[in-house]
């Protein structure tokens, strides 16, 4: 507890950056920029602030593409705009009316699927070696 109060001081005498000292990439340079070899699938989301928020996870982490499945809202839409902060025009995403349809195609392009969810017999993210399977990696979450 202790580690975290002196982090949560630390950060409170932080200045947050501008835009311009940020040095984002315009969309066409991102478009060009190399990508992590990772897909992000998106199970059925309800909260489409939290949609945005992945986007913009995705956007930071140079994430190759984000697949959303189902009841996932997809863009345009105001709540992912608000959260995704220009994100949503930056990430290749895809739309796929079923889960498996986007898991097939990410197989098809030789990733390697994971399922992240807390459930029974699952393994916790830290334990798990991602690059014992193949180069390519693709999370399916919900």
């Amino acid at each position: 507890m202790q580690n975290f109060e002196i982090s949560l001081r630390f950060m409170g005498n932080m200045r947050k950056l501008s835009i311009s000292e940020l040095n984002r990439l315009n969309k066409e340079e991102y478009r060009q920029a190399e990508k992590n070899d990772v897909i992000i699938i998106l199970d059925n989301v309800r909260s489409a602030n939290n949609v945005g928020a992945v986007f913009r996870t995705c956007d930071a982490f140079r994430i190759k593409a984000l697949f959303l499945c189902g009841i996932t809202a997809r863009p345009p839409h105001k709540e992912i705009q608000k959260t995704a902060i220009g994100a949503s025009e930056t990430v290749d995403w895809k739309y796929f009316k079923t889960t498996l349809e986007a898991v097939k195609q990410a197989k098809q392009q030789d990733y390697a699927c994971f399922a992240v969810e807390q459930c029974e017999g699952s393994v916790w993210l830290q334990q798990q070696n991602f690059t014992q399977k193949k180069q390519r990696l693709c999370l399916e979450m919900r």
